[in-house]
């Protein structure tokens, strides 16, 4: 299993960032894919989650109506567009998947993504 994000970067307070994950060495469409983040002296936390078939879509309440994960399997590819962004939303950014039926997750290497004026 291999995943590979993209799209951090600096970015004032209210704009935007798109984040992509792509993955490789797994069948992308039987995984559920996730994006996850972890602020310096804080606990990695989940920020959205994407089932396998692409039917259902989770969002923590501190980023909910600000961002949207989208996943294409056809490109082995998740997005995270992420809209009025916040100081608080600093941190790096992890891709994430596991088998429908496991309970092993697999990371990507991160990407930082900071809001700041």
């Amino acid at each position: 299993v291999q995943l590979v994000e993209s799209g951090g970067g600096l970015v004032q307070p209210g704009g935007s960032l798109r984040l992509a994950c792509v993955g490789s060495r797994f069948t992308f469409s039987n995984y559920d894919m996730s994006w996850y983040r972890q602020a310096p002296g804080k606990e990695r936390e989940l920020v959205a989650s994407s089932s396998s078939a692409g039917g259902s879509t989770y969002y923590a309440d501190l980023v909910k109506g600000r961002f949207n994960m989208s996943r294409d399997n056809s490109l082995n590819t998740v997005y995270l567009q992420m809209d009025r962004l916040k100081p608080e939303d600093t941190a790096v950014y992890y891709c994430s998947c596991r088998w429908r039926f496991g309970n092993l997750n697999y990371w990507g290497q991160g990407t930082q993504v900071t809001v700041a004026s």
